[in-house]
């Protein structure tokens, strides 16, 4: 019997575990698999183990790992397949299926355009679009969002865009913002490429609102329920089973 185990990264905050779980139970109710359960990689319970253990003792055979995780870095290539080695030990008998990240698409790159336009302010002429992502030591990071920025650009051809980073990676969120603002634009659009609340998003929304005073800067949503995130996990879901 198959099986689905969804792995979201977990949070101290309560609204962003339950955002996280929320949004997976949208995507189980698509998905067209008898046993499917939720967990988390740290901060929140169950763990992956112990969401693993809750499928095999509904009668899974074959599990399907699923990052909840919009691009691949350390959490992809090194967390979860350390958990995943550590079950095949204790479950020889289970077949598991890795699932990938949701990674760079357009479809998804549109949602920061949404975001934008939901603001209902039209950019100046000099205004910037400063998109924020969480960040990572993986290369692959950057590289991801060279080809976000590439995208957005195509949808905003006279804005003026840059990224920057909560972590890990250069430029830092502050030290970007603080350079913007020194500069002078008329507008700074911050668009965060985060999927759910918690820290981060908090943190972003503290950073904009010490530096409000100094320069008219407008802060978007992160990217949430949106359905296309519905869609796209639904199908990272799916290509991971032979048949459907």
């Amino acid at each position: 019997m198959q099986g689905v185990l969804y792995v979201s990264h977990g949070s101290r905050v309560a609204e962003a575990v339950e955002e996280a779980t929320s949004l997976i139970e949208r995507v189980q109710a698509k998905v067209n698999i008898p046993l499917q359960e939720t967990c988390f990689l740290e901060l929140a319970d169950p763990d992956i183990f112990e969401g693993f253990r809750k499928l095999v003792h509904q009668g899974a055979t074959e599990i399907s790992v699923i990052p909840v995780l919009l691009l691949s870095a350390g959490h992809y290539y090194k967390d979860i397949p350390v958990e995943i080695e550590h079950i095949k030990t204790q479950f020889p008998n289970i077949k598991i299926n890795y699932g990938k990240p949701l990674g760079v698409q357009k479809r998804l790159t549109e949602i920061l355009k949404q975001r934008l336009e939901e603001r209902k302010i039209t950019p100046n002429a000099d205004a910037k679009l400063l998109v924020i992502g969480r960040g990572s030591y993986n290369p692959q990071t950057k590289q991801d969002f060279s080809i976000i920025k590439s995208q957005l650009s195509e949808m905003f051809p006279s804005q003026s865009i840059e990224v920057c980073y909560l972590a890990a990676c250069e430029p830092l969120f502050e030290d970007a913002l603080d350079r913007l603002v020194n500069a002078g634009h008329s507008q700074i659009f911050i668009l965060p490429y985060i999927w759910f609340t918690g820290i981060l998003d908090q943190h972003i929304a503290d950073v904009v609102h010490a530096y409000q005073l100094k320069s008219d800067i407008i802060l978007a949503a992160h990217l949430s329920h949106h359905e296309q995130l519905q869609i796209a996990l639904k199908e990272r879901v799916e290509e991971t089973f032979d048949t459907v």
